[in-house]
């Protein structure tokens, strides 16, 4: 199984896809941001755009008025086409009235540009324009807002209605382009407080007079102000809200990982007996994996700590005992003479020397077992002919002449599984060397493997004095060693076992002991691992 930094490189970049995976993930210009400060700043950004939108009340505003205008333009037209068929006499009665039913200030001006007819004289005006003197701060902040809004928006700026000293033609462009052109003319001005006034000029068949008329609906203004009033309360409940969520988004996100990020520090300086990294075992989302995954890393960390000060007292304790023998016989050298005890303090000396270098062989091969299955590539192995392998090896070896052993060699591919072969080989060569070592002359050691289910189990057994029901977890300690008196000295340093059960579990698999059964002197060490997947192959076509 490869690695990340196995991974084949771009031969054109020369970067591995491990480290496009770093560039994907690295940040930019907002690496200096918090996390905070991004998720409000994100809400905030799309806020800023809901509130633009509201600046565009003015188009709603200017569609108001064309269908306004619009409106007005055919009842000016029917106003025009009634004066057209009064008497002129009539028209300044006419024109009050429809001025009275209509709304509009209505006016009419000769060929020469003179009034001769007005509906507010004798009459009470159809509209007030307001004096923005005397608005309340409410009616001068919606004007301001009208005034910042079309300046957001760059809207066409109107001009302000004013009355003329002398209402004449001339004192209306609108009025003097409707006679000349003879046809309808318009103009939008804005009155004193802000609210819009329409003028529509429209010719007179009649003696070439000329009609013009001018409203000012207010209510244009007022509903635009409305809606924009109603959509800031709107605005300023989901900003509210929106600040308020991401407030609480951030504390949620945030402050868990300000405290996994703590708990990391503590672990890192290691000043410490044991850091309790945060579960947050109610959280189910990402954060509480985070969080679940940290705190187990964190207890497998020290674990593998507390393991490793153990494994360094042990290998202490373990060279203490060949050292101090070492050192002495080597004091005893200078002092005794005679040469038989001479000859004795040597093979003292040798015996010792051969425990220390099996000491340091399995103390260092025990040290890298975890690194090493870490780094290694499992292959598919079946163990049939491994194991085969292993059994013909110590069936040749001297120590095993007088010790019988047996294999169930099972079907090609029954056993077959994902695993590192040489550590695997090294496994059963330690059982297999262990329960030769147990076995009385013409001892009989049986191994099989076979499959169970998705498991591949396989057992060794031997017909030694077995294993006591309350040792069998102490002798996958390291350094535990309980050796049968035959054996010479120093050939084992306990670390066998301990060695078989790690490279195991680094397999997933499992390792135990037990007597055999029906009574039957003797121990059964019992290996259980994955079955490698089995791989279905197409049938080839014929062609």
């Amino acid at each position: 199984m490869a690695s990340a930094t196995d991974l084949p490189k771009n031969k054109e970049t020369g970067f591995s896809r491990h480290n496009w995976r770093r560039n994907e993930l690295a940040l930019g210009w907002s690496a200096r941001w918090s996390l905070t400060a991004r998720i409000l700043a994100i809400n905030i950004f799309v806020l800023l755009i809901f509130a633009g939108s509201f600046f565009y009340v003015a188009q709603y505003r200017d569609r108001l008025t064309g269908l306004q205008t619009g409106k007005y333009k055919a009842m000016v037209e029917l106003i025009a086409d009634n004066l057209d068929d009064s008497p002129r006499e009539d028209w300044p009665d006419l024109v009050k009235r429809m001025g009275q039913q209509t709304g509009f200030r209505i006016r009419i001006f000769d060929n020469k540009g003179a009034q001769i007819s007005d509906s507010w004289k004798g009459q009470t005006p159809t509209y007030v324009i307001h004096d923005p003197a005397q608005d309340t701060w409410q009616h001068r902040l919606a004007r301001l807002m009208d005034q910042i809004n079309d300046t957001v928006v760059r809207a066409q700026p109107l001009p302000y209605y004013e009355e003329p000293q002398h209402d004449t033609l001339h004192a209306w462009p609108e009025a003097v382009e409707a006679r000349d052109q003879n046809k309808l003319s318009t103009r939008l001005r804005w009155a004193a407080d802000r609210t819009p006034l329409i003028s529509i000029a429209a010719p007179l068949r009649k003696e070439g007079a000329t009609l013009f008329t001018t409203d000012n609906p207010r209510y244009i203004t007022h509903k635009v102000r409305r809606q924009r009033f109603w959509a800031m309360i709107v605005l300023l409940v989901v900003t509210s809200v929106s600040l308020g969520l991401s407030l609480f988004l951030a504390r949620t996100i945030v402050h868990p990982l300000k405290s996994l990020a703590k708990a990391a520090v503590r672990v890192r300086l290691g000043r410490e007996r044991e850091v309790k990294v945060p579960r947050l075992p109610a959280r189910r989302d990402e954060i509480g994996l985070l969080a679940r995954a940290l705190s187990d890393m964190n207890t497998a960390l020290q674990q593998r700590i507390d393991a490793t000060e153990a494994f360094a007292a042990d290998v202490t304790h373990e060279l203490k005992n060949p050292l101090a023998s070492l050192r002495s016989a080597v004091d005893s050298l200078e002092i005794i003479k005679e040469d038989h005890l001479r000859r004795q303090l040597i093979n003292v000396l040798r015996d010792d020397i051969q425990r220390l270098d099996r000491l340091i062989t399995d103390i260092s091969e025990a040290s890298r077992v975890d690194a090493e299955m870490a780094r290694s590539s499992f292959e598919v192995i079946d163990l049939g002919p491994l194991i085969q392998g292993i059994t013909e090896h110590c069936q040749r070896r001297p120590d095993a002449s007088d010790v019988r052993i047996a294999f169930a060699r099972p079907q090609s591919g029954i056993a077959v599984v994902l695993g590192d072969g040489a550590r695997l080989t090294r496994v059963f060569e330690n059982l297999i060397d262990n329960a030769i070592s147990f076995s009385p002359p013409d001892g009989l050691v049986t191994i099989a493997a076979t499959r169970d289910g998705d498991d591949v189990v396989i057992w060794v057994e031997d017909e030694g004095p077995g294993v006591a029901k309350e040792a069998r977890e102490e002798i996958f300690r390291r350094f535990h060693s309980v050796r049968p008196s035959q054996e010479a000295f120093g050939r084992h340093s306990g670390l066998g076992l301990a060695i078989a059960k790690a490279t195991v579990e680094a397999h997933h698999g499992t390792i135990e002991v037990e007597n055999r059964a029906n009574g039957q002197k003797g121990a059964k060490f019992i290996i259980h691992l994955p079955a490698a997947p089995i791989i279905p192959t197409m049938p080839s076509s014929r062609s």
